[in-house]
C-alpha cells in the first residue's frame, strides 16, 4: 500500500487536524490535552441527551472521528495507528459530553478496546456518570475465532444509537438497540494485499502472500470505472445482495474483480454455518460482475 504523509511521528494528528479544517465551522472540536489525548467531538452537543462515544485505533480512516455529528457519534477517541486509546482519553471523552442522562459507549471486540474502554467506564461510574457499554463483534471473516472482531457493522450501530439519542431517547432504550442491532449484523471483508504499517518498515501478513502493486495503479483504476459504468443496468451482476465482495480500494484490476468475484459465489456453496442465514445472492460492489 502507498502513503502520502510527512512524518510517521505526526500521522494521526495531521489526520484530525485535516479532518477538522475541512469541516464547517463549528460543528466539530478538539479536546483539551490534545495530541496525548486525541478526542474529536461535536461542538453544539446538549448535555441534555445521552452521548454516544466509540472510537479505536488510528489508521481506520474515515473511522471513528470521521462519523461525529449529528444523528451518529458525539464523540470519538482516537489512539496511535492500529493501537487502542488510553484508559486517560476515553475517561475525558467521557466527561466531557456525558450529562444527568448518561453516556453510551460502543467498543469493537479486540482485547485492548475492550480493556481501555471497560476501565474507563467504571472510572466515570465512580466518578458518578451513568455509563453503559456495548461490545461489537461482527467479524465472520475467521469463523472459528473465539473473539470475533468488531469491523464495518460497528457503523450501523453507530447510526442506531446516534440517531436514537438525537431524538431523546434515554440511556437503556439506546443500549437495547444498539445491542440488538449489533447481534444481527455481520460482516465479510477482503482485501487486494497485506497490511502496511506507517510506522513501521515491515507488513503484516505473510511474505508469500504479499503482491505488489502495478506501477501505474491510477490508471488500472479509471479503467474499471469506465467498465463499470458500461454495464447495463439490471444486467446479471449478481442480483440483491446476499453477501458482499468490495475490494478495500476502487482501482481493482480485471483479473482482480474476477478473483473476487469468485471468492464471493464460492460462499453461494458453503454451508455457511457461522452465517445467521443461508445466502442465496451474491451482489459485487465494486467492477463488473463475471
Amino acid at each position: 500500500m502507498k502513503h502520502f504523509f510527512n512524518r510517521r511521528e505526526t500521522i494521526v494528528t495531521e489526520a484530525l487536524d485535516g479532518l477538522l479544517r475541512t469541516i464547517g465551522s463549528g460543528d466539530l472540536a478538539r479536546l483539551d490535552g490534545y495530541p496525548e489525548i486525541k478526542v474529536v467531538l461535536r461542538a453544539d452537543w446538549d448535555k441534555t441527551k445521552v452521548s454516544v462515544v466509540s472510537g479505536g485505533g488510528a489508521g481506520h480512516e474515515p473511522s471513528h472521528a470521521g462519523f461525529v455529528g449529528k444523528g451518529m457519534l458525539t464523540a470519538a477517541v482516537s489512539g496511535e495507528i492500529f493501537a487502542s486509546p488510553s484508559v486517560e482519553a476515553v475517561l475525558a471523552a467521557i466527561r466531557a459530553v456525558t450529562g444527568p442522562v448518561g453516556c453510551l459507549l460502543i467498543v469493537k471486540n479486540y482485547t485492548g478496546d475492550r480493556l481501555n474502554f471497560g476501565l474507563a467506564a467504571e472510572k466515570a461510574r465512580a466518578e458518578g456518570f451513568r455509563v453503559d457499554m456495548v461490545i461489537v463483534a461482527d467479524d465472520i471473516a475467521l469463523p472459528d475465532i473465539a473473539q470475533p472482531r468488531g469491523v464495518a457493522g460497528t457503523l450501523f450501530v453507530h447510526k442506531i444509537a446516534g440517531h436514537l439519542s438525537e431524538t431523546g431517547h434515554d440511556l437503556a432504550a439506546i443500549s437495547a438497540a444498539a445491542r440488538a442491532a449489533a447481534k444481527d449484523i455481520v460482516s465479510l471483508g477482503m482485501s487486494l494485499s497485506s497490511c502496511s504499517i506507517p510506522a513501521s518498515r515491515t507488513r503484516t501478513g505473510s511474505a508469500k502472500t504479499m503482491r505488489a502493486w502495478p506501477r501505474h495503479p491510477w490508471r488500472a483504476g479509471r479503467r474499471a470505472h469506465r467498465r463499470a459504468k458500461r454495464r447495463p443496468p439490471g444486467g446479471d451482476h449478481g442480483g440483491a445482495p446476499g453477501c458482499a465482495a468490495r475490494p478495500e480500494a476502487s482501482h481493482a484490476l480485471p483479473d482482480q474483480q474476477s478473483r473476487f468475484g469468485a471468492a464471493a459465489r464460492k460462499c453461494l456453496s458453503s454451508p455457511m454455518r457461522y452465517w445467521p442465514r443461508p445466502a442465496k445472492t451474491v451482489k459485487l460492489a465494486i467492477g463488473p460482475g463475471r
